[in-house]
């Protein structure tokens, strides 16, 4: 017999029965220095910044062409970003040592165990690497994950190549409808977390959606908006919007269903 945490079917037939989440500037801190406003700030960033200047104008320009609409869709803007960073070197070492130097969101673990008690499924969704979510996969004991890219480094730590998934604008929504499939929920009865404009697209395709310090162009989509300073980030707050909402459908007698 599978533990409760291995079986597929929640033990809980209640709101949320999926809660998708976004990854960088919502389950990890953001890098608020760069911050433009444009594109949401990410660890893509963060690496090109610690390798140089010319490498975070190699990489800054990359997003000028995808908000220019010059890119097929997000698989050719990471493909492009990959060779600026296979260009510059990037190395095993410095990829680990920033990638790690991101901390968590205050308040995830315990907003985390709240999830589990309610016998919610979660999902992390992100156009970010693989390495940050298997991180948090661990740390918050997330059932799925879905990150864009997964870096490989040779035997002198060099990278060499990436796997690369679109798991980013609509690539987010293409996964929910997948995870909803195979549970067989209805994706009216699920809800995200997110802070970008990217992830417009899957705050619209759910039954609930929290804006956690987020860009406007978010905000003006979500169910609610979460606001917070610079500093003073606790996860915590959006698990209180979900039991809100949780609380509402329990009331009117609206549980969702398969």
């Amino acid at each position: 017999m599978l533990s409760n945490d291995c079986q597929l079917t929640p033990c809980d037939g209640g709101f949320p029965r999926i809660v998708f989440l976004d990854m960088e500037g919502t389950l990890l801190l953001k890098a608020h220095h760069l911050d433009d406003g444009r594109v949401a700030p990410s660890a893509w960033t963060l690496l090109a910044e610690r390798m140089g200047s010319e490498c975070l104008a190699a990489e800054e320009e990359t997003k000028r062409l995808w908000l220019d609409n010059r890119y097929a869709g997000y698989l050719d803007w990471m493909a492009h970003t990959v060779e600026v960073h296979r260009r510059f070197g990037l190395r095993r070492e410095l990829f680990d040592e920033v990638l790690s130097s991101v901390p968590t969101v205050p308040g995830a673990e315990r907003a985390f165990e709240t999830l589990r008690s309610w016998g919610t499924v979660t999902a992390l969704v992100s156009g970010g690497f693989k390495a940050h979510a298997d991180r948090l996969q661990r740390q918050l004991g997330i059932r799925h994950t879905y990150a864009a890219c997964e870096y490989f480094f040779d035997d002198d730590g060099l990278m060499t190549h990436p796997n690369l998934l679109p798991a980013d604008e609509e690539g987010k929504v293409d996964f929910m409808r997948l995870l909803c499939r195979e549970y067989s929920f209805n994706p009216a009865d699920c809800a995200f977390v997110g802070d970008g404009k990217n992830d417009v697209h899957l705050a619209r395709a759910v039954g609930f959606s929290v804006a956690f310090n987020a860009q406007p162009e978010l905000v003006q989509v979500a169910s609610v908006s979460v606001e917070q300073g610079r500093g003073m980030e606790d996860f915590s707050a959006v698990v209180d919007e979900l039991s809100k909402e949780r609380k509402r459908r329990e009331k009117e007698g609206d549980l969702g269903g398969r």
